[in-house]
């Protein structure tokens, strides 16, 4: 059974960006008769609100997606990821890092590298990577506050080469150049890049539907499932929504929500028209609305 998700964080209300991946998801579900699973990121209890997770179901209804079975809250499942992380420990590829962002803007500044994660945070040069097992021990006694780090090259080491498949048919190395990515937080336990692969596997997604800028991504989850020894999908990236200067259109940039579209008497017909076709409704729901980038 082909079965894929749409899986959005409550850490506000959703916005048109959302609500096309959200169509995009439904869309490619009913071609392929597949089944459209939702799933609520909300591992992250910093930024995710209860009241959040419930304005975003009743948004999703409104705008007529239509998921299979009960709804996955990642809040429910602490305990596999800590089991995930359990493992990686085992493996000897994640260790402790101690840096603060600013000691990671401080150190690329001196090595010249440039900053290129997709959350802004500079490149990770490896300083907690040198640390010795002795070094690593005292800073945990001392009580230092740490992040787990995956170390790419000692994974790859013990998984051998890998590849992802994408929508087209084509298959992708993961690179060694690869970020050693945060995968434990010291504040919320768990990353995304963990919580999600183990969540794909658990819930059967054959084909994951995100937007370009995880594409990014793509290369760590496919190294955290050969670790883990979990089924790796088919992964298919969307374009992004942009606004008429050709800037995605999300929370930063203040998108449009869907709550302000219903609030203001807005169709969702003709909302979900308009993003699956890339038209603009006249008179338009609201103003400064580009088709979807190509």
């Amino acid at each position: 059974m082909l079965r894929t998700r749409f899986a959005p964080s409550p850490t506000g209300y959703l916005h048109v960006g959302n609500a096309f991946s959200a169509l995009f998801c439904q869309q490619w579900a009913e071609m392929h008769h597949a089944q459209l699973l939702l799933r609520i990121e909300d591992i992250d209890s910093n930024r995710c609100r209860p009241e959040f997770s419930t304005a975003l179901i009743e948004d999703l209804q409104w705008l007529g997606l239509r998921w299979h079975g009960d709804i996955r809250y990642q809040g429910e499942y602490l305990d596999a990821y800590r089991q995930a992380l359990a493992q990686l420990r085992q493996l000897q590829v994640i260790y402790p890092c101690f840096c603060t962002r600013r000691d990671i803007q401080q150190e690329t500044a001196r090595a010249a590298l440039a900053p290129h994660s997709e959350d802004g945070i500079a490149h990770y040069p490896g300083t907690c990577r040198r640390l010795s097992s002795s070094e690593q021990q005292d800073r945990q006694q001392t009580g230092q506050p740490f992040a787990w780090r995956i170390d790419i090259g000692q994974a790859l080491q013990l998984t051998g080469p890998l590849n992802w498949l994408d929508e087209n048919g084509q298959r992708h190395a993961v690179s060694d150049s690869l970020n050693d990515a945060v995968i434990g937080r010291k504040d919320i336990g768990f990353s995304y890049h963990l919580a999600v692969v183990v969540d794909d596997a658990a819930q059967g997604i054959s084909h994951v539907i995100r937007g370009n800028d995880l594409r990014a991504s793509t290369g760590l989850h496919r190294l955290l499932q050969a670790l883990l020894k979990l089924p790796t999908p088919v992964y298919i990236h969307h374009p992004l929504l942009c606004d008429v200067h050709g800037e995605r259109l999300s929370k930063r940039n203040h998108a449009p929500s869907l709550r302000d579209i219903r609030t203001s008497g807005g169709s969702a017909d003709t909302l979900r028209h308009m993003l699956l076709t890339g038209g603009i409704p006249t008179p338009p729901i609201w103003r400064g609305l580009a088709s979807v980038s190509k």
